[in-house]
């Protein structure tokens, strides 16, 4: 069975799934620090993705990233924020050794904080 990979976002300053934040994905070419971007989505009123990031063969052992745009997600949540703000672009760099099972990276943000797992 092919592997996939998937994320979804949490809002913990407001408790809720975070809809509506643009992400990247990027694959890492680490011996010549060049990055492609592979794609751009966005996350649904539950905070995730409507399909996998990469499934049904497209996974592939290697150096990937996903930048969340939150900055722009507490903008038009209403949040007064800096200018800049403290967070705006999370960049969050993962390896994939196996891609035959499930990648999973989740986002727990606020304004001021994140943290990110590999989750299931």
């Amino acid at each position: 069975m092919p592997g996939k990979l998937t994320t979804h976002i949490l809002d913990t300053a407001h408790g809720c799934p975070a809809a509506g934040v643009t992400i990247e994905l990027w694959s890492v070419n680490l011996e010549t620090n060049q990055k492609s971007l592979v794609k751009t989505v966005m996350t649904n009123a539950d905070g995730r993705t409507n399909e996998p990031l990469l499934s049904d063969g497209t996974l592939k052992a290697g150096v990937y990233g996903l930048v969340f745009m939150v900055g722009d997600y507490f903008k038009n949540s209403g949040v007064k924020l800096a200018d800049p703000p403290f967070l705006d672009k999370i960049p969050v760099q993962f390896g994939i050794a196996d891609p035959n099972v499930h990648y999973h990276v989740p986002l727990l943000v606020s304004p001021w904080s994140y943290s990110t797992y590999r989750g299931s």
